[in-house]
């Protein structure tokens, strides 16, 4: 049985003892952050993190993030804090932020992947802040079945894992869409490892040139020093192609793609801000903010709606597009057609 817990109208700290008794007594609990939702357990219990990964289908050497609440919470994870932390944490957290740094002993091998690093975010959510201080440090990968789509709803984690997991909060929809960004600080130089919620721009602003590793735009990787970058994410059900180059040219390449397939007999769903004659729409919105909020919603809607096939609009890689840019490949499979 799961308890779904309606906390749409703020933090209720009657109920956040609740979930939080969950967490401390290693059980599953899924919550919202700014980003997406979360499947949350003990970070230090390494018993309740490997629920996570048989819950998910998660391969074991696949990281998991650490949501804390706390900066003091950082000095008890990693074994040493550079200054580029200091100074990304004080500009951005709480926020979608992620930080790779070297892990302490404390932190259990199940929840690095193994790794000796450790990747720790502090969010920018009431309810997530509110459930971490009323527990400990949260190991919390997105809340969906390992390669679906992202949940940004309570409903998407009820679809996924209702009766699987102890508990989920319902805290409404989330304001980001597109997961936290991961920086390596680990290296001689900071490693963008997936773009995310948080703009590269502006991190570069506070520390200077940050090096793109090359799992960001398609590379595979034998060792995922974060998540998203060895498996494959983000994918609904039906095909997804992406089209992607100058506007206009899209334009007419998604119309072509939309009567294609439509006379073989498939239906067609269209994410982007025209409908083309496509079966079914979903428009995304004009502004960066809206593309990332909405994207992982239309997958999974699309994919409700029956069709076959999903053509996504690209979008420029620049502030939040180079996130949109990175989960619409690997939805696809690198399914990608460039005019």
């Amino acid at each position: 049985m799961t308890v779904v817990i309606n906390m749409r109208d703020g933090v209720d700290e009657r109920k956040i003892k609740v979930a939080a008794r969950f967490i401390l007594e290693g059980k599953l609990v899924a919550f919202p952050t700014e980003t997406v939702y979360g499947l949350g357990a003990d970070a230090l219990n390494a018993s309740a993190v490997r629920r996570i990964f048989e819950a998910k289908g998660r391969p074991a050497d696949n990281p998991l993030i650490v949501h804390i609440a706390e900066f003091s919470d950082l000095e008890r994870l990693a074994r040493e804090i550079p200054r580029e932390a200091k100074l990304l944490a004080k500009r951005f957290w709480p926020g979608p932020l992620t930080m790779v740094l070297p892990k302490a002993e404390e932190v259990p091998d199940v929840t690095t992947g193994g790794l000796d690093t450790v990747a720790v975010r502090m969010p920018a959510h009431p309810i997530a802040l509110a459930l971490i201080r009323a527990s400990t440090p949260i190991a919390a990968p997105s809340a969906n079945i390992s390669g679906k789509p992202s949940p940004t709803l309570a409903e998407h984690v009820v679809d996924d894992f209702y009766g699987r997991i102890e508990a989920i909060i319902d805290g409404g929809e989330t304001k980001v869409g597109v997961e936290s960004t991961v920086i390596d600080l680990t290296s001689e130089s900071p490693i963008l490892l997936r773009p995310g919620g948080l703009p590269l721009e502006e991190i570069e602003r506070v520390i200077g040139e940050v090096k793109i590793h090359p799992a960001v735009i398609g590379k595979m990787v034998d060792v995922a020093r974060s998540p998203g970058m060895k498996y494959r994410h983000y994918s609904p059900e039906a095909q997804v192609i992406v089209v992607e180059g100058e506007r206009e040219r899209v334009r007419r390449k998604i119309a072509q793609l939309v009567e294609e397939y439509r006379s073989k007999g498939y239906r067609v769903g269209v994410m982007g801000t025209e409908e083309y004659g496509a079966d079914e729409f979903f428009n995304l919105g004009r502004s960066e903010e809206e593309v990332a909020r909405n994207l992982f919603k239309a997958l999974r809607e699309l994919d409700k709606r029956g069709v076959d096939v999903i053509i996504a609009e690209g979008v420029e890689e620049r502030g939040l597009g180079l996130a949109v840019m990175n989960r619409l490949r690997k939805a696809s499979g690198y399914r990608v057609i460039r005019v």
